[in-house]
């Protein structure tokens, strides 16, 4: 079932998932892609976000950015972040046994994003293993990019998510074993 949102004028689609769908730390395998679909920023939202969360001038004055090393109104890297972040919890997350996250272990912001670019978010799994201490879960290491319409990459992240297995190793034994 889709519902929808509004993030800074912009509906953005949430998905609740299907209890048969979820994805588990089983299913991020390394290899594995996920397309988390494209989104365009507006002057509008850049120069928003910029006042209120990195107010330097190429990001919330056009006048100013014009005479800034990057010749014109550029987005926040933290703006491109949360745009990824977004893109990954829409296409992804929401329909996954998601726990949280110890963190990003990485983000390089490769090329400036302006108004009117339209930015498409991949992720692909580097490592997923299971917990040691707790059996019920584990961890995926998930490289996110954004690319904007050209293919040339604007942010790279690796980060890490912790995810709920479908089934601890004791189920997996008890199972395997039959009924006592």
């Amino acid at each position: 079932m889709c519902a929808g949102v509004v993030v800074g004028g912009v509906a953005m689609a949430t998905r609740e998932p299907d209890p048969v769908d979820v994805l588990f730390l089983e299913d991020f395998t390394p290899g594995r892609v996920f397309e988390l679909g494209s989104v365009s920023l507006t002057e509008a939202e850049i120069v928003a976000f910029g006042l209120q969360f990195d107010p330097q001038p190429f990001h919330v004055d056009a006048a100013a950015a014009r005479s800034s090393p990057f010749g014109g109104l550029i987005a926040s890297g933290w703006h491109t972040c949360g745009v990824l972040m977004r893109l990954w919890v829409d296409a992804v997350l929401s329909g996954s046994a998601a726990l949280g996250s110890p963190g990003v272990d990485e983000v390089r912001w490769l090329r400036p994003v302006r108004p009117g670019d339209v930015l498409t978010g991949r992720a692909e799994v580097v490592e997923s293993r299971p917990s040691a201490r707790r059996p019920g879960r584990g961890t995926a290491v998930v490289r996110l990019t954004l690319v904007d319409r050209e293919g040339e990459t604007v942010l790279a992240m690796v980060g890490r998510g912790l995810f709920a297995r479908r089934q601890s190793p004791a189920a997996h034994e008890e199972e395997a074993s039959g009924p006592a």
